[in-house]
């Protein structure tokens, strides 16, 4: 896929399956050349070859109709939302091929929403006197038995359904439910904490009857990656979280000592902000992202890596190779989402043994 090669041939742009699509995508990501980026024609036309790839998987998806193999047509829909979602991500989103992509992936979440209404559920839940809470459950598909479960908790700007599209085809295969709820209702009032919020997501799973109440873990996106450490920090049935492991709230926290104090400079060596007062460490095995999915850098990353194992406490890292591109910040959002589930499906049984720090 590399210069002016199509990602693939117009023939068989919705041959194969799943898990192949996603080792072709990634590996398009880890190969695409940064300068040709810059250049808008290519750019335009690798958004075009990904399109069509989403194109011919829908269409596949379609002519099967209500008859196909349902895994083989669910899994067509799957395809179709990764492939849409690639070239979304080389596109603007106010470009109109941005807009019909988001469509596009839109029409095909909806009717695979169709085929798995019995998993796929948009649920309501009472949150105190500050009216509802909405989020989508996705059950595992583990024959009634009950689950692992993860709260996913996105951006404050992010799009509820967008995430629920992007996450789905990284699910395939796993044993573990999702609940994803929207950013903007973890700080819907501002006379309550974020985590409050998502503490009744937390009692909304531990009342269902097939989820493992004792493997429920929480992951934040953006914004949502501060609520899921305050979640996780407040409250002891979070088994696991891919999170910013309080670094915000450290921030926050030394940046009010500073304003009451006016000690703005450290003296001696170390960091400016190193002899400041920090936030609680989370008690339960954390995952940060490096880069705008925790809005953490990787330095501060690793820093605070280290001081949680200082305190004896697990904290992995993954940095993304993350491409700057005219249009901002480019991610291998295929890589990063299996690492992450990957991290998952290690800390809730057994796996195989994952490296503290990983570069993607």
């Amino acid at each position: 896929m590399d210069g002016d090669h199509p990602p693939h041939s117009f023939c068989d742009g919705a041959s194969g399956s799943l898990a192949h699509l996603r080792e072709r995508a990634s590996a398009f990501f880890e190969r695409l050349p940064v300068a040709e980026l810059a250049r808008d024609a290519q750019r335009r036309r690798w958004v075009s070859d990904w399109a069509r790839v989403g194109d011919d998987y829908l269409v596949l998806a379609e002519s099967a109709g209500e008859a196909g193999p349902s895994r083989f047509v669910s899994e067509s829909y799957l395809c179709a939302m990764t492939a849409h979602e690639v070239a979304r991500s080389l596109s603007s989103s106010e470009d109109a091929a941005g807009i019909v992509l988001a469509d596009k992936i839109g029409l095909s979440l909806g009717k695979l929403g169709d085929r798995w209404a019995e998993r796929i559920e948009r649920v309501e839940i009472d949150y105190l006197d500050q009216g509802t809470l909405e989020g989508f459950f996705v059950s595992a598909a583990c024959d009634g038995a009950s689950a692992p479960a993860v709260i996913c908790v996105g951006d404050e700007e992010a799009d509820l359904s967008a995430m629920l599209a992007r996450l789905l085809p990284a699910l395939l295969g796993r044993r573990v439910s999702l609940l994803i709820v929207d950013g903007r209702n973890a700080s819907v009032s501002r006379s309550r904490r974020p985590e409050h919020a998502l503490g009744c997501w937390l009692d909304y799973l531990d009342g269902r009857a097939d989820v493992d109440s004792n493997r429920i873990a929480v992951y934040g996106e953006g914004a949502g990656a501060s609520h899921a450490s305050r979640l996780a920090c407040s409250d002891r049935r979070i088994a696991a979280a891919v999170c910013d492991g309080g670094f915000w709230a450290s921030h926050r926290l030394r940046a009010s000592v500073r304003w009451i104090t006016g000690v703005w400079h450290e003296v001696g060596g170390g960091g400016p902000t190193r002899s400041l007062p920090t936030a609680r460490r989370v008690p339960c095995p954390i995952l940060v992202a490096v880069g705008r999915r925790s809005m953490v850098r990787e330095e501060d990353a690793l820093e605070l890596q280290a001081a949680y194992r200082e305190s004896g406490a697990h904290c992995s890292v993954v940095i993304p190779n993350a491409i700057r591109s005219p249009l901002g910040e480019i991610e291998n959002f295929v890589a990063v989402d299996d690492f992450v589930f990957d991290w998952f499906d290690d800390k809730f049984g057994p796996a195989r043994q994952l490296d503290p720090v990983a570069y993607l």
